[in-house]
């Protein structure tokens, strides 16, 4: 089988990269910057140079290819996502993996661009599989500055509770979509194995890194506050606002169990995740 994995040098699609080498596959990777892709994965790898934003060199990637795993952000997720779709469809593609969002079943955050993006996958009518994951665990990264020099978690999340997924986790449950062809059809809904507040999250990591932590409640105006000073956008600032008040409001407590039907183990704890990355907080 012939793979092509999009976002092939970020957090998850590398990942699937490495587990594709593990099994033996040499896998074909379709990203911006070749000479980025040549020293993490040398000669192991096919590389393709091209932007989904450029039709013409995903097409070329797309040449003998069965499976696909698309990977997409930003607020272009909807077009990008089907104009890829159409194409692996004309380029003979069997299969193609979406990477979406839990958030895309209630429309909030990047949710919408997300849904928006799989309803023109299936409108392409291609064999599809969405892998739709909840909040990643690496997002608890955001809050190392403040644990290092302050000791405190500040969100408006309240006590709102959510469960983050390992992202590793996630870039499994890819795989086996992409490789397996057993979930053609499906929204995997995956998530981590337990909801837990931020509060508990933050107590978590002071565990992990043996120091007593704060969680301190604010208010979205100074959640809006925090993150303009980090530079972020307008529409990224209201779509992380309409996520914490999803949380904050119960909507996102949601725990499935697609994880274990399709890596046959439990998903991956917050906790094992906290002692994984601990030097990231001390």
């Amino acid at each position: 089988m012939t793979y092509l994995i999009t976002g092939a040098t970020g957090g998850i699609g590398s990942q699937v990269v490495e587990l594709l080498l593990e099994r033996g596959d040499r896998p074909r990777i379709f990203v911006r910057d070749a000479k980025k892709a040549q020293a993490r994965y040398g000669e192991s790898v096919d590389i393709f140079v091209g932007e989904l934003a450029n039709n013409d060199s995903l097409v070329s990637a797309l040449e003998g290819v069965e499976s696909l795993l698309l990977i997409n952000t930003g607020r272009d997720i909807a077009t990008r996502d089907g104009e890829a779709a159409r194409a692996a469809k004309t380029s003979g593609v069997g299969h193609l993996v979406k990477l979406s969002s839990l958030d895309s079943r209630q429309r909030f955050g990047t949710g919408v661009w997300h849904a928006q993006g799989e309803a023109a996958i299936r409108e392409s009518r291609i064999a599809f599989t969405f892998v739709q994951p909840s909040g990643f665990m690496s997002n608890s990264l955001f809050w190392a500055e403040s644990i290092k020099s302050e000791s405190v978690v500040r969100s408006c999340t309240g006590e709102g509770k959510i469960a983050f997924i390992h992202p590793h986790d996630i870039a499994m449950v890819a795989t086996e979509a992409l490789t397996t062809r057993v979930y053609d059809g499906e929204s995997l809904a995956i998530t981590g194995p337990e909801v837990l507040s931020y509060s508990e999250m933050t107590a978590s990591i002071g565990n992990a890194i043996g120091k007593s932590l704060a969680f301190q409640p604010i208010s979205e105006e100074q959640e809006r506050e925090k993150l303009m000073t980090t530079g972020a956008l307008d529409l990224e600032i209201d779509y992380h606002q309409s996520i914490y008040r999803a949380i904050r409001e119960g909507r996102a407590a949601i725990v499935t169990d697609e994880v274990e039907r399709v890596l046959g183990r439990k998903p991956i704890t917050f906790s094992q995740w906290a002692t994984e990355n601990a030097q990231a907080f001390i």
